[in-house]
């Protein structure tokens, strides 16, 4: 289950050592954390970061599947995890040391700055090959962070960046080394720490006011 813990002014959120899917207790779990990291008084950042052979591997398709009468609200708390998460009043990075896909792609495109491992590890949004098309508000988010042509290929062909095709495609800020993803993010995250109050997060939420609008649709968030 999620993590959280502080280094300085820069709170690091660790999202679990397995694939670290949105089952709802791990999205109850990081909803909890995110609350820490709001409330909390003074310069602050956040970063995201995960411990293994995954950043995450998005949905929980077995749990959605074995509640199948809960899709529309589980989507909804998917969501809402989105906006916050774009809207959050703080400097936020995702430290992304292994496999990003589907909704934790996502999820990765919410915060302000991604750091990538160069070496291995992709950065993929299969809903193409899954058939799974994607939800008004998922592909609101993704357009609004990715250059037209990069979020065309990424959405249409279901291509799985490394870390460099990643970082040349805008997808992610930096590619390093495997032992300098989360120390990148970390440096990148506390340089910015002045920043956290409501004035940046009134910018965010007028920079992206229309993909938070339609994240934020509970009347008809599958379309």
């Amino acid at each position: 289950m999620p993590s959280l813990d502080r280094q300085d002014n820069v709170f690091v959120l660790d999202l679990g050592d397995g694939e670290n899917r949105f089952h709802p207790d791990w999205l109850t779990a990081v909803g909890a954390a995110l609350d820490e990291v709001e409330k909390a008084a003074g310069p602050r950042a956040l970063v995201t970061a995960a411990t293994g052979k995954f950043y995450s591997n998005g949905l929980d398709l077995d749990w959605l599947f074995a509640h199948a009468d809960q899709h529309q609200d589980y989507v909804v708390s998917v969501h809402e995890l989105f906006a916050r998460m774009l809207s959050l009043p703080v400097i936020t990075v995702a430290a992304l040391q292994g496999h990003t896909f589907a909704a934790g792609a996502m999820f990765s495109l919410a915060h302000d700055f991604r750091v990538m491992r160069a070496d291995r590890g992709y950065w993929c949004l299969p809903e193409a090959d899954i058939n799974i098309p994607f939800t008004p508000g998922m592909a609101a988010l993704i357009q609004s962070r990715l250059a037209p042509q990069t979020a065309h290929e990424a959405m249409l062909t279901a291509r799985r960046y490394g870390g460099s095709d990643a970082a040349a495609a805008g997808i992610v800020d930096r590619a390093v080394s495997e032992d300098a993803v989360r120390s990148t993010a970390i440096e990148i995250a506390q340089a910015q720490v002045s920043k956290a109050g409501d004035t940046l997060g009134t910018i965010k939420a007028r920079m992206y006011a229309p993909a938070l609008a339609t994240l934020r649709d509970t009347a008809n968030p599958l379309g």
